[in-house]
């Protein structure tokens, strides 16, 4: 959720953030949107001069300490993604009981906007939109983060035509556990098979949310619908998602190809992150022509919807055997974004007890009034010995003591732990916490930050590469993207430097970028015009693999069975073991020699040259002046090799 104009949002509402400036330095100008995390501004940073999008968490979740403190450490993360199709987070803090993210400020629409308004787009325009999608995915997944909440919403169109990908508030580290609750978060429509089966998250799930998106746009609706979240989840786990040739006759096998290969049910059958599905959407492209890509979808496929299963929820992975029916009035207020009730059982059905005594009228108001002084009695006592635990985040431990007593409790034991979010000294969270109702006598107790914890990068060069992740991960650091280059000094397969270097101290769950050995650099040598058996045992001696095309290919140059060309080039530079693809010739082509005995030198000529021969004359002394061809090289009807010469003698 970022920055963006959209029409359904509420303005008439009176919002109290519009016109205060939060911290100090960001003024809020306007609201943009309400989502079930945090609600958006758009508001200028008065240090910097900017407009930016200030996303402010709702208050609910704010005295949660331990819900911030994830909230704000995986935006944090997102902070260090560098690239142009994602959404940049500038700045993170405090203000009271606010906290907030500044992003950077996208002034467009959504795909959802765009998916409402036009329905199916045609296959070029999906793809244009699609593909800086992947490459901003690919660029998370590499630095070791999963979005793990994609769909259009998520997917921001600027309006200089800029794809941007934004509201990684749900991003997590590949290797974190997130199958402890029960629950998983992340919006029906769009969940892996395994997400709602175990809650596993890896770059597979976006790569399955990226599919149903491409189906989505290439015919314009969701590929699995129902009347409950619990019956389109139930469709993710049991059914394919359809080709969406099958929703609009025409589109290319090579866009259901895409589609099928995202969204396969199996992981492991998958593309293993966006970068792989790019290198495969970009293949896919390449082999349409331009009517393919131009098919123009029929107007009727609109995606006219409701957007109750577009949001972010949270849901439980223990579903019955079959979805179960949902309360449609509730389904269409969207009044709730937390769906587990309607994956529960249902109710036992009411007990049989026999009539009894039909009570009279003294009876029953002599009831009536029981219960009305009982009642009066219960609330006066419970509002005498109760009261409410105060909201403590973000204050020190001496203004938390003393919130404690104004409201009649005690400061019980204070614990201390690291934060990336809450400044040194201050309350992280309550136990119990922020609204709970206590005895009037009980304690609270507090945690209080002892500011983030900074540790120093390992010493890794020289490690090999697994152990150089293991290192880090112990030292509370995260793997981050890894490059390889030559090293005549390092074996391959180990580690040359570290990005932050050795040594440097950084926070926690700083991921740190690897570049690892390619061992020494091999000149790789050139083989083409050899037989295979000496092409093979060149490579082979230099410490090559050597890999032999399954097409071969005419040659007019080189005869049967000699190495045509090589992959990679002879003269670059290879690791031991890389392999060299070689490409095996099949001789010369041989075609038909046209008969043009008789012809006319120019008539000859023609012929021969368009049945792909060279021409050359002979004409001898008896025919300088003559333009009959009175005989030729190979005679007509023979073969002869492509492009090789063929005489022509003229009396």
């Amino acid at each position: 959720m970022v920055a963006r104009r959209l029409a359904c949002v509420d303005t008439t509402l009176q919002d109290p953030l519009v016109g205060q400036v939060l911290d100090g330095r960001y003024r809020i100008d306007a609201r943009i949107a309400v989502g079930g995390m945090a609600t958006v501004y758009r508001a200028v940073d008065t240090r910097l001069d900017r407009v930016l999008a200030l996303k402010v968490m709702h208050p609910s979740l704010a005295v949660d300490g331990s819900f911030v403190e994830r909230f704000i450490r995986e935006a944090k993360s997102v902070a260090r993604l560098a690239h142009p199709n994602v959404v940049q987070v500038f700045d993170q803090g405090t203000d009271g009981s606010y906290v907030y993210l500044a992003m950077e400020y996208v002034a467009g629409c959504t795909l959802r906007d765009v998916l409402r308004e036009r329905g199916a787009l045609q296959p070029h325009a999906a793809l244009d939109i699609l593909e800086p999608v992947l490459a901003a995915l690919g660029a998370a997944h590499r630095a070791g983060f999963v979005h793990r909440d994609m769909k259009p919403e998520n997917v921001l169109i600027g309006d200089d035509g800029r794809v941007k990908v934004a509201d990684f508030g749900l991003v997590r580290a590949v290797d974190t556990v997130t199958n402890t609750t029960g629950t998983v978060l992340g919006t029906v429509s769009y969940l892996a098979p395994e997400q709602i089966e175990n809650g596993a998250v890896d770059p597979r799930v976006d790569v399955y949310a990226c599919g149903v998106m491409l189906y989505e746009m290439l015919t314009g609706d969701k590929p699995h619908d129902g009347d409950a979240p619990a019956v389109i989840l139930y469709k993710h786990l049991h059914d394919d998602v359809p080709p969406p040739s099958a929703a609009v006759p025409g589109l290319a096998y090579e866009l259901d190809e895409m589609v099928a290969s995202a969204t396969a049910r199996t992981p492991d059958v998958r593309p293993h992150d966006a970068v792989a599905l790019l290198a495969r959407v970009r293949d896919g492209r390449a082999r349409l022509t331009a009517e393919q890509l131009d098919v123009m979808p029929p107007q009727a496929l609109t995606a006219d919807h409701d957007n109750a299963d577009d949001r972010t929820s949270v849901i439980p992975r223990a579903l019955g055997t079959r979805p179960l029916p949902v309360n449609e009035d509730e389904e269409a207020s969207g009044a709730s974004i937390d769906r587990t009730s309607r994956f529960r059982s249902p109710p036992p059905p009411p007990s049989r007890r026999r009539p009894g005594p039909r009570r009279g009228p003294l009876a029953m108001v002599a009831a009536v009034l029981l219960v009305l002084g009982l009642g009066a009695g219960v609330w006066y006592i419970n509002s005498g010995q109760f009261t409410e635990v105060p909201p403590l985040l973000a204050k020190t431990q001496d203004q938390a003591e003393e919130r404690l007593a104004q409201a009649g409790l005690d400061l019980g034991k204070v614990e201390h732990a690291y934060s990336d979010t809450v400044e040194r000294g201050q309350v992280i969270s309550s136990d119990p916490k922020a609204g709970a109702r206590v005895r009037g006598d009980d304690s609270v107790s507090i945690t209080v930050s002892d500011g983030p914890r900074n540790v120093r990068v390992p010493a890794l060069a020289g490690r090999p590469l697994d152990k150089a992740r293991s290192l880090l991960k112990e030292d509370g650091l995260e793997p981050g993207m890894v490059t390889r280059e030559f090293s005549e000094d390092v074996p391959k397969g180990s580690v040359v430097s570290a990005r932050p270097a050795d040594g440097t101290k950084v926070r926690a769950g700083t991921a740190v970028a690897l570049v690892v050995s390619k061992g020494s650099p091999i000149d790789i040598p050139d083989v083409t015009g050899s037989d295979e058996a000496d092409a093979r045992s060149e490579l082979l001696d230099a410490g090559l693999e050597v890999k032999i095309a399954t097409v071969r290919v005419n040659s007019s140059e080189f005869d049967k069975g000699q190495v045509v060309e090589q992959s990679p080039n002879p003269g670059g530079r290879a690791a031991e073991g890389d392999t060299v693809t070689l490409t095996l010739s099949k001789g010369p082509e041989m075609i038909e020699v046209p008969d043009v005995v008789g012809d006319s030198v120019d008539d000859a000529r023609r012929a021969l040259e368009g049945a792909g021969f060279q021409v050359d004359e002979d004409r001898g002394l008896l025919g300088l002046f003559g333009d009959e061809v009175k005989g030729q090289s190979v005679e007509g009807g023979e073969s002869a090799p492509k492009g090789s010469t063929i005489t022509i003698k003229i009396r």
